[in-house]
């Protein structure tokens, strides 16, 4: 992995120039370079903005760590900016170095390196995954999957081979077994373990989550649903040798990745003292409890939601960015969101609820042997909520009716078959209308 070294002169805070107002961000992940994106193009820019990152290199691609695994793409394909585009954009980039604590009164920072001071600071300081809190989690062979660190241990796991266990059957969980299975071939078993009775259950309904089980399984993934994990087992040695279940059932394994959803990085907000629940708070233009202080993406709550797809963290950007360039600010708001996924070539869209109510009129459209499926949730003639699997290319056009909440009553026997067979329907009832509609 490239480590990266910064001048001396970025090092010493006495001699950096006190005239500027001077933004600090913490984290160097998705949601900082995106917003350094924004702030490079605003003509009213911090002229002195300073990022640490806790990783040794640039910002990356978290969403295409799987397709890294996999071999599917390169380090430098994942990679969104080298250490020179910081530079030309007079952006001082720190790596591998770790904040400590923040100073609210005095404003300024203590990392492992020594102290830093700022008028404005940024926290974007994300997630971690979620360890579950059973015996055996301290094993060697216990592995996450979020970071460029972690999908290095796991290629080298796929390189050994064996029995690999993934908790979790969610987004990430299946990312981390596709690529595991891929990179490993018939040398290395994956098994996937998920506590609900589908996969994904928090963004597809039984049937979706169904045809992505069996299309998984036919591609060689060992899916248990319904499965519980109680215990990591131990081989005596303090590695990893296999997992108990809530069942009964043990399963052999030689290692165990853990991708059972994420905790927001608070901690630092926390111990200064900013309002805090299950994640730093913020407001409208993504300001903590403290004026000088922001935080945004996965460590952030905006009312009682906190983050984790993409959509609504680039919204917040698009406010921040206003906020720190003097810019005329759109506040923040939340809107209603499609999770559009993509796993090892198998496409999926959805939004809305996944479960229908009472009031709902449903639609079903299902190919088995296309391995597609379409589910759309109406009420008075208007879409609530969609899920696309397979052939995802009408979900857009879906997710834009819902928005504008379109009366598509009259086009209710083409819905399931997308936009020119709704617009070829009402084109043909405007020229030719029912006796009621010429009554009328």
């Amino acid at each position: 992995m490239r480590s990266f070294t910064y001048p001396d002169a970025c090092r010493d805070e006495k001699r950096l120039d006190r005239e500027s107002p001077h933004l600090v961000i913490i984290g160097n992940g998705m949601a900082c370079h995106r917003l350094l994106e924004a702030l490079v193009k605003a003509p009213g820019r911090p002229a002195r903005i300073t990022v640490i990152g806790e990783e040794p290199v640039p910002a990356y691609n978290r969403i295409l760590l799987s397709p890294l695994l996999s071999g599917e793409t390169s380090r430098d394909g994942i990679t969104l900016r080298d250490a020179r585009w910081y530079a030309d954009n007079a952006i001082t980039l720190r790596l591998n170095e770790r904040v400590l604590a923040i100073d609210t009164a005095a404003r300024h920072i203590d990392t492992d390196r020594g102290r830093l001071a700022f008028d404005t600071l940024v926290l974007a300081t994300g997630s971690r995954p979620t360890l579950p809190d059973i015996p055996g989690i301290e094993l060697d062979g216990v592995h996450t999957f979020r970071n460029l660190g972690d999908a290095g241990a796991l290629d080298a796991i796929a390189r050994r081979g064996g029995k690999s266990v993934v908790i979790g059957g969610g987004l990430l969980g299946l990312e981390a077994a596709e690529g595991l299975r891929k990179r490993g071939g018939d040398a290395l078993k994956v098994s996937v373990l998920h506590r609900s009775t589908w996969l994904m259950n928090r963004q597809l309904d039984a049937e979706a989550g169904g045809l992505l089980h069996a299309v998984l399984a036919r591609r060689g993934l060992d899916v248990h649903t319904g499965a519980s994990i109680v215990a990591i087992e131990s081989d005596g040695q303090g590695r990893v040798a296999g997992v108990t279940l809530e069942d009964g059932r043990t399963l052999d394994a030689t290692s165990v990745i853990v991708a059972a959803g994420v905790t927001p990085n608070r901690e630092l907000g926390l111990h200064a003292g900013l309002d805090c629940e299950r994640a730093i708070l913020v407001d409208h233009h993504l300001c903590t409890s403290h004026p000088a202080i922001f935080a945004l993406g996965e460590c952030c709550q905006f009312q009682s939601h906190t983050f984790g797809l993409v959509e609504p963290i680039w919204r917040q950007i698009e406010t921040l960015a206003q906020v720190l360039s003097g810019a005329p600010i759109t506040p923040y708001l939340e809107a209603p969101t499609a999770t559009r996924l993509k796993i090892s070539g198998i496409d999926l869209y959805a939004f809305g609820p996944v479960e229908p109510s009472d009031a709902h009129d449903t639609l079903y459209y299902c190919d088995p042997e296309a391995n597609e499926y379409r589910r759309l949730l109406l009420k008075n003639g208007r879409i609530e909520g969609a899920v696309l699997f397979g052939d995802t290319a009408q979900g857009p056009w879906y997710f834009d009716q819902a928005l504008k909440a379109a009366d598509l009553s009259t086009a209710r026997p083409a819905l399931v078959f997308g936009q020119a067979d709704v617009e070829t329907l009402l084109a043909a009832d405007t020229a030719h209308p029912s006796p009621t509609q010429e009554a009328a």
